[in-house]
């Protein structure tokens, strides 16, 4: 029977209208329970146009044509297997729910087009939140010169609103060599550096201070006691319960890391001495090192492509390694095989930062002072003449400028002033300056980032890439980018300035030691799932199969557009709903919550009803992708008679593939042999035109 709805009380009352006794059989008629299956733009038996000409055409019991044939009696397949799929869905019989049909009186607006959501790219294998917090310590690496890339210059983008920076995330997953942790084991991470000529060894420890690594192992730099490349996480026991302060890395590579405790440990590649060890021989397992150090404690440590520094608490520097251009600091070229102070200017001095380029040293005094050794070949010493500096000399060029952090490319230089500004120097083949052009500076130049205060500097000397971040947290990029030379700094949408070299570096390293930790801030999206289903906060509850959905009125409005109609005037608190089954109607509205459904593809037909219903068409292609999980060949036809029921096109098209492909299996079943009539000839019809029944 058809009918209207009427509400009465805060209750919507069922009223007759008119009888189906003297309708044609075999011929649609648009009634309320035809319209609940298909969408109101694309209703079968029903001629397009407004609603006064389809209760016309419904009235005069025209003919119901598709694709697929007339459905008779409202409904697909009878008995069989249209009327099978239907009781996965949405109920027969007479509705006693209060909700009006989306369709019935006047026709609810369309729904207002929206844009495409912008969904940040994570990798699948790292779904944690985890915030990564630098530890202030190295930042430099060390690699050779990777060589090459594009003359392409890329403009500075317009800013942008800043965010909250400690609410944005940055996951190790960014970096490819994780891609071989299980996410069990990236759950488990506290610290990660990403390090080596192609980014391709990493270590880290974990929330019980045991240290990884995994990756090639170029010449013994994993500490394993042995050469061999790993995929798999191999425990380093030699430093297990260690707790680490700070880490760099050299060319060969070589590690140097020191302990919250002060100790220095090195391991890797040491042709040229540089583990500090006293030998040249190659270091397959972490070695501490004492010699000048037994009675100091190690806050900072910076390795250059074959050297070493490492800073001490109470300011004294101390260097070793290859020496071929003074970047040990000692004034003789010879190589250093133990840990030597670096004096000279620095001997009354109080250091306080520390860098290396490949084969130059920097340090910043408690004065803010910049002091410079080592090669000065592309004039990354900031001194004005380009050459060689075999002992530290102040950058005097910086005189009555305060600096307080220094940071190395691969030959130039990044300082940052106590007011937020960069300067920088040295080698600009790929605009690493940031200055415009690609022309060498050998004194240091401002770099023009926003009008925003800097508060972060950052670069690496196995690389030709510098980034920085803004106090209102925008993070910009400029060198090597990708093969780009980036002339200018470019507003990125990172929200750290770690993402630049894992998405844009060569290689994909770390600049520093990252620190990972929980992060307990729970974004909106995370809030709202939190709160579905939640009795203490919900002012709304449905009863579906005598059990109690939670609910809050204002987010059902704001995500659907039959709630924004429904509840306008609703001041009920509970709403019985017997049309739909309980996990199905418990599904749809934690859609609401979450944007993802979690049903098994049997029950998903019901809510692929239930998106029809509710015309949900983002839904309702999920719920598609759902079903065709599936499908096999003995409901392959089933599914087929939902998806031509639902106006469910795509999973049309599957099911049909799917039956073609099977179709001597799929034609012995029960549900073909139950397939309604004219579903069947359509059937028959199709598959001959795509040569199903050829020999």
């Amino acid at each position: 029977m058809e009918c209207l709805l009427q509400r009465r009380k805060g209750e919507w009352k069922r009223l007759p209208r008119s009888s189906h006794a003297s309708h044609p059989p075999g011929q649609a008629l648009i009634s309320f329970q035809d319209l609940g299956d298909q969408d109101p733009g694309e209703s079968r038996g029903v001629p397009q146009g407004n609603s006064q000409e389809k209760a016309e055409a419904a009235a005069a019991g025209g003919a119901a044509s598709s694709r697929w044939g007339p459905r008779p009696g409202g409904g697909l397949g009878g008995e069989g297997a249209g009327a099978a799929v239907g009781s996965a869905g949405r109920r027969g019989g007479a509705r006693r729910g209060r909700w009006p049909h989306p369709l019935v009186g006047a026709p609810l607006p369309a729904r207002p087009g929206r844009a495409p959501e912008r969904i940040p790219p994570r990798p699948s294998h790292f779904r944690g939140r985890r915030q990564l917090v630098a530890v202030l310590g190295p930042r430099s690496s060390s690699n050779r010169d990777p060589g090459g890339g594009a003359d392409a210059a890329w403009a500075c983008a317009e800013p942008v609103q800043a965010t909250l920076s400690s609410l944005k995330m940055l996951d190790v997953g960014k970096w490819p060599i994780f891609s071989l942790c299980s996410e069990e084991e990236l759950q488990l991470i506290r610290q990660a550096c990403v390090f080596g000529n192609a980014g391709n060894e990493v270590l880290y420890s974990t929330v019980n201070d045991e240290i990884f690594v995994l990756g090639t192992n170029c010449s013994g730099c994993l500490g394993l006691g042995d050469a061999q490349s790993t995929i798999e996480p191999r425990r380093l026991d030699s430093l297990s319960g260690k707790k680490i302060a700070c880490l760099s890395y050299g060319s060969g590579p070589h590690v140097v890391l020191a302990t919250t405790e002060g100790e220095v440990f090195t391991w890797g590649h040491n042709a040229y001495s540089q583990l500090g060890n006293g030998t040249t021989n190659h270091g397959l397992v972490p070695c501490q090192i004492s010699t000048n150090l037994s009675n100091k404690q190690v806050i900072e440590v910076a390795c250059g492509s074959y050297h070493s520094l490492v800073l001490t608490s109470d300011g004294e520097v101390f260097a070793w390694g290859y020496n071929n251009s003074g970047q040990v600091g000692s004034g003789p070229t010879a190589n250093q095989p133990i840990p030597r102070r670096v004096t000279g200017c620095l001997q009354n001095k109080v250091v306080v930062n520390i860098a290396c380029g490949q084969m130059c040293s920097m340090a910043v005094v408690d004065t803010g002072e910049v002091y410079v050794w080592g090669y000065n070949g592309n004039g990354q010493l900031g001194l004005g003449s380009g050459g060689n500096q075999p002992t530290p000399c102040r950058v005097a060029a910086l005189q009555g400028i305060r600096v307080q952090r220094v940071a190395c490319g691969y030959a130039h230089t990044l300082v940052l002033t106590d007011e937020g500004q960069v300067y920088a120097w040295g080698a600009n083949s790929y605009g690493q300056l940031g200055t415009g052009n690609k022309s060498n500076q050998s004194y240091p130049t401002p770099v023009v980032v926003e009008k925003d205060r800097i508060i972060e500097i950052a670069a690496c000397h196995s690389t030709h890439t510098s980034a920085a971040k803004t106090q209102g947290g925008h993070v910009y990029m400029w060198g090597q980018c990708r093969g780009q030379s980036v002339i200018l700094p470019h507003l990125t949408h990172f929200s750290c300035t770690d993402d630049v070299f894992a998405c844009f570096a060569t290689p994909a390293v770390s600049w520093r030691l990252l620190s990972v930790e929980p992060d307990d801030h729970l974004t909106v999206a995370e809030s709202l799932k939190r709160e579905f289903d939640n009795p203490d906060t919900a002012d709304l509850k449905f009863l579906v199969d005598g059990k109690y959905i939670y609910a809050h009125k204002v987010l059902l409005k704001i995500r659907c557009e039959h709630f924004r109609s429904s509840l306008e005037d609703c001041e009920d608190d509970i709403i019985e709903m017997s049309e739909f089954s309980y996990p199905v109607y418990r599904a749809f509205l934690e859609y609401l919550y979450t944007d993802s459904i979690s049903l098994s593809p049997e029950e998903a037909v019901g809510l692929l009803d239930l998106a029809t219903f509710y015309r949900e068409n983002r839904l309702k292609k999920l719920c598609q992708q759902t079903i065709k999980q599936g499908i096999c060949e003995e409901n392959a036809i089933a599914l087929l008679s939902a998806a031509v029921k639902y106006d469910a096109q795509d999973l049309e098209d599957f099911c049909f593939r799917f039956c073609i492909n099977h179709l001597t299996v799929v034609t012995q079943t029960s549900g073909f042999a139950e397939m309604d009539h004219d579903l069947l000839k359509n059937f028959i019809s199709k598959a001959s035109r795509v040569g199903a029944f050829k020999n």
